[in-house]
């Protein structure tokens, strides 16, 4: 017991994680004791609180990183850890928002009590008395939780353990719909299953990668590749193999079949948070993986990963073309955009994980503020009473001028997403695609120039039939408590002020250095 050393915590690096993972054990506690009439907002201030929360110690903790990364074994503070994190609260905080929203009748996004059978008694029951359950709150924050440990780990087994905390939650929020109950259902097992064999995939190349560096450290990864060249092949089995966990998360080609059924599926406010956030701190970790390997394996995992970045454009830009449904053709761009932001990461080139975290940036608030506008437009019925949410295309036409600001945040989204300058998905493709072309992969970025021509027809379909069509007596934007109007609206700013003015954030996100111990 003398020579018994306690063990040195470094709260302030953590405690943004911690606040977070401990605004939902409090979120839980809340909703197990606390009178039903006051458990909803007491949850939603305590998620907003905590989001709210973590952002200020962010950004407390980014002049420190900047002076001095600090490796905390399994765990790494340094500016890629801290910028991504950052990003990943801001969007979850906009996220919330938007999952509290509910209609001036009474009805948000959610099932009453998501265990009642469709169609039941207890259903039934649940409705008349305008019962809500708010366990989606907290299961947000654990999710956002893991995805703030996501590309701080060093360690593959903290990496796996980041990944299931962060899915874990979102497999059940997928199935809690309010409306079309069982196409939830069916959304979430189908994420659980493909889920699953991801993350069998990440442990398999976890496990290559142990046996061959002798160590489950992703920063060992590097000194074992330069002092072993004789099996090369088992590191880049196990390379492809993490990567494939990582890919499918961000739902890249051939590993994206899931996509647009869960987005469809899945309540609206969950599909973007999942859509936006998931993708961030997917990529953020691909980062960190990709750097401390790709140096020794660059000339190796290039074409792999390049073709994979090709085909992800491909399938997102020519699937989305026929989509008649605004939920399917999100969906599919996402899946296009996922194969412009690899292309950032298999370029490497300084200054490029800042790139990547910025178009991460632009991408997740016109992906939060276009899926809020989702939310708003709902079917009417003959007598005028209002339905489930209208994903279809032609239920969109005339909303440019019944309720002109919500059709305008749209067309801000929508011209972020086609990379229209003046907002920040155009900035994002150009330092994307600057990097693509220094990283003497021009071909590639000639791909993502005409693909982005190509969906910008798709994103202007919605736009005329939004502004130039007769509205549609089929649909109706509902007034709501608010919130997501709150949402939109700072989105669609947040996206024209990363257009106008890109500098501050840029030189902030360009000071990245990742740290390999």
């Amino acid at each position: 017991m003398a020579n018994f050393q306690a063990p040195e915590v470094h709260w302030l690096s953590l405690a943004p994680i911690l606040i977070v993972l401990g605004g939902a054990v409090l979120g839980i506690l809340v909703e197990a004791f606390a009178p039903a009439k006051v458990r909803r907002p007491m949850v939603i201030g305590l998620s907003i609180l905590a989001t709210a929360s973590a952002c200020v110690m962010l950004a407390l903790r980014w002049e420190p990183v900047l002076l001095k990364a600090t490796s905390l074994g399994e765990y790494i503070e340094d500016p890629l850890t801290v910028a991504a994190q950052s990003i990943l609260v801001i969007i979850g905080f906009m996220a919330v928002l938007v999952m509290a929203d509910r209609t001036s009748v009474g009805d948000g996004a959610f099932a009453g009590q998501p265990s009642d059978r469709p169609d039941s008694a207890a259903e039934e029951l649940t409705e008349r008395k305008g019962y809500q359950r708010s366990e989606m709150f907290p299961l947000t924050l654990f999710s956002l939780g893991g995805m703030m440990i996501f590309p701080a780990a060093d360690n593959f087994v903290t990496l796996f353990v980041a990944l299931e905390v962060m899915s874990l939650p979102l497999y059940i929020m997928a199935a809690t719909a309010r409306y079309r109950r069982q196409l939830s259902y069916e959304s979430a097992l189908k994420y659980f299953v493909l889920g699953a064999f991801s993350s069998g995939f990440m442990l398999m190349g976890s496990a290559f990668l142990f046996g061959f560096a002798n160590s489950l450290r992703i920063s060992a990864l590097g000194p074992a590749i330069a002092q072993n060249t004789n099996m090369d092949w088992m590191v880049i089995i196990g390379v492809f193999c993490v990567m494939v966990g990582l890919l499918f998360k961000v739902g890249a080609a051939p590993f994206h079949a899931w996509t647009p059924d869960v987005y469809t599926g899945a309540p609206t406010p969950v599909t973007g948070f999942m859509a936006a956030a998931v993708k961030i701190a997917a990529f953020a970790a691909m980062l960190r993986f990709y750097t401390a390997v790709a140096v020794y394996l660059q000339w190796d995992l290039l074409a792999i990963f390049a073709g994979v970045a090709v085909l992800t454009i491909i399938v997102g830009t020519f699937a989305g073309l026929v989509q008649d449904n605004v939920k399917r053709m999100l969906a599919y761009s996402s899946i296009a955009h996922a194969g412009f932001i690899l292309m950032g990461i298999i370029a490497i080139q300084k200054g490029g994980s800042g790139h990547v975290l910025f178009y991460t940036l632009g991408y997740g608030l016109a992906t939060v503020g276009a899926f809020g506008v989702v939310a708003l437009v709902r079917g009417r019925d003959a007598d005028g009473n209002v339905l489930g949410e209208a994903p279809s295309l032609r239920k969109w036409a005339g909303i440019g001028r019944t309720n002109p600001w919500i059709a305008g945040s749209m067309l801000v989204f929508l011209l972020s997403f086609a990379g229209i300058p003046l907002t920040g998905g155009f900035i994002g493709k150009f330092v994307i695609f600057s990097d693509a072309i220094k990283g003497g992969l021009a071909w590639l970025a000639v791909v993502g120039l005409v693909a982005s021509a190509i969906t910008a027809f798709y994103y202007f379909r919605l736009v005329r039939v939004m502004f130039f069509t007769e509205p549609s007596e089929e649909s109706v934007v509902v007034k709501s408590e608010g919130l997501s109007a709150l949402a939109i609206v700072v989105c669609a700013l947040g996206t024209i002020a990363l257009g106008v003015f890109p500098g501050p954030v840029l030189s902030l996100l360009e000071k990245i250095v990742i740290l390999i111990p």
